[in-house]
């Protein structure tokens, strides 16, 4: 018997900024299988190419246009949001996975380091879910991608994305309210040890063998897999979420509620 999906993402449109690597890169993928379009942002200076996420969405049958653009501009923001009406036009889902990550002791600390990484990981959300949300014509669904580090636990030598990360926090509980009177439902989903080119960087975060150690501390053994951080946001932007929204989800392989040992 073949059992059709029911999730109601079958020819939506999905906004995904950070989409040339990592979990951005992966959930276009995912919507793909789902029966759903996206139009990825991507960093100029990104050293990771789109062609990969594009081709793997493309042999799923369904369209994934790169748009290069800088998620601290807001006119980037919204050349991005109209792209999605301009190829599909629609826009039904937005998330923001966009991000920075970098190693500063606050006695180091520039303001320039803390702007720019708060324009990034905080501001470039807000700057994505304007732009989207004035393109949504009927009921939509937003996630932000926040991290462990800030929106649970604090990180040393990384204040200023902690602190973006909380803010991540606040800003989906803010929007929640705000645009549900329009049916836009916002959610903010908080990964844990997830293994990206992000978290294998060893200047910024813990590197190939840092991760490895960790995940002996982690309840399911492991680290997680950008591809498993993707399929939560997928149901979180899906109609199997219709009534969830300000919430936050964590995808940590129960890593915090484990009690130290």
């Amino acid at each position: 018997m073949n059992l059709q999906r029911d999730d109601g993402l079958d020819g939506k449109v999905a906004v995904i900024t950070g989409g040339a690597s990592g979990i951005g890169a992966a959930l276009a993928v995912a919507y793909a299988r789902a029966g759903a379009h996206s139009v990825i942002g991507v960093y100029p200076g990104d050293p990771h190419s789109p062609d990969d996420t594009r081709r793997r969405v493309a042999e799923l049958g369904r369209d994934c246009r790169a748009i290069e653009m800088d998620v601290r501009d807001s006119e980037g923001n919204e050349r991005l949001a109209q792209a999605a009406l301009d190829a599909h036009g629609r826009l039904d889902i937005a998330v923001a996975a966009a991000g920075i990550l970098r190693r500063n002791a606050l006695a180091e600390m520039t303001d320039a380091a803390w702007d720019d990484m708060l324009s990034v990981d905080l501001g470039g959300v807000m700057r994505t879910f304007k732009s989207c949300a004035a393109r949504m014509s009927g009921p939509g669904a937003m996630v932000a991608v926040s991290s462990i580090a800030g929106g649970v636990y604090g990180w040393d030598d990384h204040s200023h994305y902690s602190a973006a990360k909380a803010g991540v926090l606040g800003l989906c509980r803010a929007l929640a309210t705000e645009l549900a009177p329009r049916g836009i439902r916002v959610n903010a989903v908080v990964p844990g040890l997830i293994e990206s080119p992000q978290s294998l960087d060893e200047v910024n975060s813990l590197g190939k063998a840092g991760l490895l150690a960790a995940g002996a501390s982690i309840p399911l053994g492991r680290v997680g897999t950008v591809d498993e951080a993707a399929r939560v946001i997928r149901f979180l932007t899906s109609d199997d979420s219709g009534y969830v929204t300000g919430q936050q989800f964590l995808v940590d392989g129960g890593l915090t509620v484990k009690w130290p040992s």
